[in-house]
């Protein structure tokens, strides 16, 4: 079938009229074979994590009498590895790149140096921050959480902090702070994660009660434990932040030893016990 079109000069065209549809398909099919296929590139490395303190005010350095939960997460895997060099080895100012060991990345570093890959667990550290900095006696101001590293570095942990949720960005920031010995707020100058002196006892209340975890201490509740503190006093707990190891790393200081449970439980399980139970004791909601 065929219209007449206008043309110049006043001239009629005969044009043929066909399915639309069809027109739209060669068009697209034409388009298809004749454009180059776009290939996908992958994304930049992301940025090294920058933190930003949150609102809530914690205990002030000089108040040693608030009654208070103190988490030590003891023998922590956080060790750096010296993944490549920035240039050749021999150019003055090259620059070395370093990465957070860790079991799913470095096996066959592990295997090479004659260690267990459960040495390196970064992650359970990276878990247990998660889950005390989100916990409400946090937000409240009455926990201080401390990392003592399996290299025997202390780290202090502001708790207004807002650690990565990623693992990636996690590792990252804790290469950072490894080698910088603290980390800044990007909106102040407070330092939120630093690397302080040994030993632990120097930086904790006077009255405080420190606690360790084993299967060979007497089985209790944590609520009630924690029920027996007196009204100024604060309890330290030293989790293991471990795979798998001994439970004697705070052997020389701590008061008392007890179980929270006849299984086996994770570190951020045990900080998560910790947590709920002052909360309950101490009328935070």
């Amino acid at each position: 079938m065929y219209i007449a079109e206008p043309i110049e000069g006043g001239a009629k065209l005969n044009k043929p009229v066909v399915n639309g549809a069809n027109v739209e398909r060669r068009l697209s099919d034409g388009a298809k074979r004749g454009e180059k296929r776009t290939r996908t590139q992958s994304l930049p490395p992301p940025q090294l994590p920058q933190l930003v303190a949150e609102q809530h005010v914690p205990i002030p350095y000089t108040d040693k009498d608030t009654q208070r939960l103190i988490v030590v997460l003891s023998h922590a895997s956080l060790e750096t590895y010296r993944a490549s060099h920035g240039g050749s080895r021999s150019a003055p100012g090259r620059d070395d790149k370093y990465s957070l060991l860790n079991s799913d990345e470095h096996i066959g570093v592990m295997r090479k140096q004659g260690r267990d890959i459960s040495d390196a667990r970064p992650d359970i550290t990276h878990q247990c921050l998660l889950t005390l900095l989100d916990s409400p006696i946090n937000k409240a101001g009455k926990l201080q959480i401390y990392i003592h590293t399996a290299r025997g570095v202390l780290i202090e942990v502001n708790p207004t902090v807002r650690i990565p949720r990623t693992f990636k960005r996690f590792a990252g920031l804790m290469v950072q702070l490894l080698h910088r010995m603290s980390i800044r707020s990007t909106t102040s100058q407070e330092k939120l994660l630093r690397v302080i002196k040994n030993p632990i006892t120097e930086h904790l209340p006077p009255n405080c009660r420190k606690v360790t975890l084993s299967f060979e201490g007497p089985v209790v509740r944590v609520k009630d434990y924690i029920k027996t503190l007196g009204p100024k006093e604060s309890i330290c707990v030293f989790v293991g932040a471990m795979a798998k190891g001994n439970d004697d790393f705070a052997d020389a200081f701590k008061d008392d030893t007890i179980s929270i449970s006849s299984f086996s439980l994770s570190a951020s399980v045990a900080c998560s016990k910790f947590c709920h139970a002052a909360e309950d004791v101490w009328d935070i909601i």
